[in-house]
C-alpha cells in the first residue's frame, strides 16, 4: 500500500512568467506536493532517518522557486527533478505550483499547473 508525504500552501514571492512585468515586479505562488515515499519503519521506529524530512523538501523547492522561469510547467518539472535527485526514495510526486492574481484581465483568482510523475530510478 502507498504511503504519501504532503507539503500543502507552500507560499512564495517569485519572478515566472512571459510577461516583463511578472519576472519584474514577481507574484505571490502558492506550491502543494503529495510524495509517495516508503515510511514504514518510521512509523515502527519513530525516527527521522526513516522518512522523507519535510523541512529538507521544502528548502528544496524554495530554491527552485527562486529560479525565473516563463512556464509554471518548466517550474514543476524543475522542483520534481530536483526532489528526485535530492531524495530517490521518493517513488512518484504529486505537484502543482499556482500564480495567485494572474495577469489575465481579472482581480483574483490563479492560473495552476499540476504534474504526476513517476522516479524512473524507483520504478525499475
Amino acid at each position: 500500500m502507498p504511503h504519501y508525504i504532503h507539503l500543502r500552501n507552500l507560499k512564495f514571492h517569485a519572478f515566472h512568467g512571459v510577461m516583463p512585468q511578472e519576472r519584474t515586479v514577481g507574484n505571490h505562488y502558492v506550491v502543494n506536493l503529495s510524495a509517495e515515499y516508503p515510511i514504514e519503519q518510521a512509523m515502527e521506529n519513530d525516527d527521522v532517518a526513516h522518512t522523507l524530512n519535510y523541512a529538507e523538501v521544502y528548502a528544496v523547492v524554495e530554491n527552485e522557486m527562486k529560479t525565473p522561469s516563463q512556464l509554471l510547467e518548466n517550474v514543476a518539472y524543475r522542483i520534481a527533478q530536483k526532489l528526485f535527485e535530492n531524495f530517490p526514495l521518493i517513488q512518484s510526486l504529486r505537484l502543482e505550483v499556482a500564480k495567485q492574481n494572474p495577469p489575465m484581465g481579472t482581480c483574483g483568482g490563479e492560473a495552476a499547473v499540476e504534474i504526476q510523475l513517476n522516479n524512473d530510478k524507483t520504478s525499475r
